[in-house]
């Protein structure tokens, strides 16, 4: 028995008739009556009664075309899946971020990405830059954004990688820090305040980028106070532990809490874009990629 024979069957039994059967399907009358005739024969038994104007299903018929539509539907059903999975419209797909570089890119990324693709499963993960590019090589993650280091050549080899967003560098300071009613502050100023800031373990890339800042001032900063993230950095600069460098991104996720001041000379923008492994991305990747472009844009 193969699914041609049920499809022959339940269109005839639909139908309760060979010709009209026949046309719906595209194929021959004596071609689909042969292939009604085998399948009676394999199964054993009369599925239709015969007369010279009609064509009925027996009892057993009325059965065996109940179960026959929920094979073909079946059958049907895993082509289905079997395609979305080939074409990457389904699944899981698991991405790297920081909260503060992507707070304004992630939200209008995933609403587009989730009208586009939505059977395929995002899952977020918290990681510091290291760990996302980490967790990349290893494949555990499909797309990441990274904020690009001062090293980025040699550290983001083997990498895809596109910048999406860059940021200006800024002073973060509590509202009634000193500096707090100014709103551009000298590098040289900035260096001489006790500073907090993300804890050189998990984040040694924000390290590295901090001394590349101060890297031209006499006077290099303190750091008074680390943290391993920006759920514990943010209240500490808030109650006057120290100030901080950040992003302008930063000011998202701030609001009125805290003050952002420019910097000057400017240091050179923080710049966060998308990656993942050289190589040919499934279709969902490619797709949440595209979404991450287009939110990027429209952040600008």
């Amino acid at each position: 028995m193969e699914l041609r024979h049920l499809r022959y069957f339940v269109a005839v039994a639909e139908q309760e008739n060979v010709s009209r059967a026949a046309l719906k399907l595209h194929v021959s009358q004596p071609g689909i009556s042969r292939q009604i005739h085998d399948l009676e024969g394999e199964i054993g038994f009369p599925l239709f009664e015969r007369t010279a104007k009609s064509l009925k299903l027996t009892a057993a018929g009325k059965v065996f075309l109940a179960e026959a539509k929920s094979v073909l539907k079946c059958t049907d059903d895993a082509v289905k899946k079997a395609k979305a999975v080939a074409a990457g419209a389904t699944g899981e797909l698991h991405i790297g971020y920081s909260p503060t570089p992507t707070t304004r890119i992630l939200p209008p990324t995933l609403r587009a990405f989730q009208l586009a693709m939505p059977n395929v499963r995002v899952k977020l993960h918290d990681l510091a830059n290291q760990e996302n590019i980490t967790r990349l090589r290893e494949g555990k993650l499909q797309l990441a954004f990274l904020v690009r280091p001062p090293d980025f050549k040699s550290t983001f080899r083997g990498l895809r990688f596109e910048a999406l967003s860059c940021d200006a560098v800024c002073l973060v300071v509590a509202p009634n820090h000193p500096l707090a009613r100014r709103k551009i502050v000298s590098l040289a100023e900035a260096a001489r305040e006790p500073f907090v800031s993300y804890s050189r373990k998990d984040y040694p890339d924000y390290h590295e980028w901090f001394s590349n800042v101060f890297s031209g001032v006499k006077f290099k900063p303190r750091i008074v106070e680390e943290h391993d993230g920006i759920s514990s950095l943010f209240p500490a600069i808030e109650a006057g532990a120290g100030v901080a460098l950040a992003g302008e991104s930063f000011k998202c996720i701030a609001g009125n809490r805290l003050k952002l001041l420019r910097l000057t000379p400017e240091p050179e923008p923080v710049a966060m874009g998308i990656a993942a492994l050289k190589g040919k991305l499934s279709a969902a990747a490619e797709k949440f990629w595209e979404c991450a472009k287009i939110a990027a844009d429209g952040a600008k």
